[in-house]
């Protein structure tokens, strides 16, 4: 994973924190169900402590995977940032031609993106089309569910 990803503060800081709960509170919790499972008797008959090994493996697999995000982690400087266009971390209010409905997105990293609290991320068919845009462009975006033509109405950082 060589590319390099675009993260707002506080994403990084989140990203940080859950790097470090995996790396403190997650092994010792694995490591207590490694321990447990052993007590237990016989470990090549032992299915407690095989799934606590596979677990552990998973867990150490997480925990590369986030540090390789993080070694390729890049702080957004938004006082660089052209404010009359949509780039990461701006707050975009969009309608949609067909339906008429209004809605408003925040521009984040894949990692930042939760569609339940209105953040998509850049990389997304909607976040796409929307990066470089200005108030009163049209776009035109493919989604799973067809065409939608979608209409920026403001943008804020």
């Amino acid at each position: 994973m060589s590319d390099a990803q675009y993260f707002t503060q506080a994403g990084l800081d989140k990203l940080r924190e859950e790097v470090n709960e995996l790396k403190t509170s997650g092994r010792k919790r694995i490591a207590q169900a490694i321990a447990e499972a052993r007590e237990k008797g016989d470990l090549r008959e032992n299915a407690e402590y095989d799934a606590a090994k596979h677990a552990q493996g998973l867990h150490e697999a997480e925990i590369a995977r986030l540090e390789a995000i993080l070694a390729n982690a890049r702080l957004i400087d938004e006082s660089t940032l052209d404010t009359s266009k949509a780039l990461i971390t701006a707050t975009v209010t969009i309608k949609n031609l067909s339906t008429g409905k209004e809605m408003k997105y925040s521009l984040v990293s894949p990692k930042e993106s939760d569609f339940k609290s209105g953040r998509i991320s850049v990389d997304s068919p909607v976040g796409k089309a929307l990066l470089g845009k200005s108030v009163g462009d049209t776009v035109e975006v493919i989604v799973p569910a067809g065409k939608m033509q979608l209409q920026v109405l403001e943008i804020n950082y």
